[in-house]
C-alpha cells in the first residue's frame, strides 16, 4: 500500500498529466503542435505503439518462479495500461472515460511499485534465500 505522501505525489502527477493532456489536446485539435517526430501522431498510432511496446516487454525469459515471472510480465502490462490512459487523456473527450484514465494511471502505478518491491524481495532463483 502506498504511504499518504506517496499517494499525494501520485495524485499531483495525475493532475499534472491531466493538465498537460488538456493543453496538448487543445493544441493537437488546433493543428498547431507537431508530435516530437515532427509529424502529428493519431490516436490509433499511439495506441498501437503502446500495445506493441507492452507485448514486447511482456515477452520475458521465464525464471521458473511463478511469482517472479508474474510480476515481471505484469509490470509492462500495467505500464501499457498507463500509456494507453495517457493517450485517452490526450485525445478523449468523455469526462467519465477521462476520469477513469486518470484513476488507471494512479492505481496501475501503485501496483507497479508493489510488484517492483516484491521482485527486489523475492529470491533470484527458486529455492534460494531472498535478497
Amino acid at each position: 500500500m502506498a504511504t499518504p505522501d506517496r499517494f499525494l505525489s501520485l495524485l499531483a502527477t495525475v493532475l499534472f498529466l491531466s493538465a498537460s493532456a488538456n493543453a496538448q489536446m487543445t493544441h493537437h485539435h488546433a493543428g498547431s503542435a507537431p508530435a516530437p517526430s515532427g509529424e502529428a501522431q493519431t490516436f490509433e498510432q499511439m495506441m498501437g505503439e503502446s500495445m506493441s511496446r507492452m507485448d514486447k516487454d511482456m515477452s520475458i525469459a521465464h525464471s521458473g518462479d511463478p511469482d517472479r515471472d508474474f510480476a515481471a510480465m505484469m509490470i509492462p502490462h500495467h505500464q501499457g495500461a498507463i500509456d494507453m490512459a495517457k493517450v485517452e487523456l490526450q485525445f478523449g473527450r468523455d469526462p467519465v472515460l477521462r476520469r477513469l484514465a486518470q484513476g488507471i494511471i494512479v492505481e496501475q502505478q501503485q501496483e507497479i511499485e508493489v510488484m517492483r518491491r516484491e521482485l527486489r524481495r523475492l529470491p533470484s532463483r527458486p529455492g534460494s534465500a531472498p535478497h
